[in-house]
């Protein structure tokens, strides 16, 4: 199995991956990149976990400040990972994310 294979199958087959910057994504991925998550997957952004390794801006803080719900007013978790994405950062994250989940219960 590929790693493209494990991403397509919880989705049937439908690609809802959102890299980049090119049309329609743009730079800002709280105006572009996760609306766009939420409508393909129906995922709420509360429910959604995100990593950003970007050195030059915080997309991070865009997302979680924008990407909330209206009933929640919580948005997606985040993390910044500004020297990659290794075990550390994947167990803060999941961390951050379980500490909001909770929170909603």
């Amino acid at each position: 199995m590929t790693v493209w294979d494990l991403l397509m199958r919880d989705w049937d087959n439908v690609d809802v991956n959102q890299i980049g910057r090119q049309p329609p994504l743009s730079s800002n991925k709280a105006r572009s990149h996760f609306p766009r998550l939420k409508e393909a997957t129906g995922i709420r952004y509360d429910r959604m976990l995100f990593f950003d390794d970007c050195n030059w801006g915080d997309h991070c803080g865009m997302v979680a400040a924008a990407c909330k719900e209206d009933d929640s007013g919580v948005g997606v978790a985040t993390l910044r990972t500004p020297r990659g994405l290794g075990e550390r950062e994947w167990r803060m994250g999941l961390k951050n994310y379980a500490e909001q989940a909770a929170s909603l219960n």
